[in-house]
């Protein structure tokens, strides 16, 4: 039941940017942070995740301001707030290893080999890479773009290009351990991990 209801708040959540497109006909800013208050501080009491705790805490103090602020720009924030967040939480797991990447590969594969290891270094870099450019886009669409271009981009856009990012990385590491060379593609070993 927890999972079905911390998946049904994660839904509503990357759901916001269409919230906020058709609430603002209806609702005053104030009550559409709110909204997105309530759905974070419920994702807070249920996230087990050490690491989900920051990205929590970053965007309840965002709706928080909104809320206080009622203004409807402020409601544009959270896909930057979010990408700063993730930044941040991929960027520290590079200085203070292990790195995101590798914690969620040794769920599969424990005894990840070096070449696992510094594979998943890179794939974090990638994310990192990822998270800048699409926040810095976020931002762009924040300030200068109509409700309209915002919220395609947020919320449709760099959902999509997460996916493309996920699923080539994915494809990728599939078809490099197939054929039994380094997943990683900076990296002249000769074996694959998790073979």
């Amino acid at each position: 039941m927890r999972l079905t209801l911390n998946a049904l708040v994660g839904l509503l959540t990357l759901l916001y940017p269409g919230a906020v497109y058709f609430g603002i006909q209806y609702l005053e800013p104030w009550l559409i942070a709110l909204f997105l208050s309530g759905l974070l501080l419920a994702r807070f009491a249920m996230s087990g995740s050490p690491w989900m705790k920051p990205l929590l805490v970053a965007a309840l103090v965002y709706a928080g301001f909104a809320v206080w602020s009622n203004q409807l720009i402020a409601l544009r924030f959270y896909p930057v707030v979010v990408n700063a967040a993730m930044l941040l939480i991929f960027a520290a797991s590079l200085i203070f290893p292990p790195c995101v990447v590798e914690r969620l590969a040794r769920l599969q594969t424990p005894d990840l080999p070096a070449q696992g290891v510094l594979y998943t270094r890179r794939v974090t870099q990638l994310w990192c890479g990822f998270f800048l450019l699409n926040g810095s886009v976020a931002l762009v669409t924040a300030l200068y773009a109509s409700f309209e271009v915002w919220s395609l981009y947020n919320g449709l856009i760099a959902y999509g290009l997460m996916g493309l990012l996920f699923a080539g990385e994915y494809l990728y590491r599939q078809r490099v351990q197939n054929q039994g060379g380094a997943v990683d593609p900076f990296s002249r070993a000769d074996d694959a991990w998790g073979r």
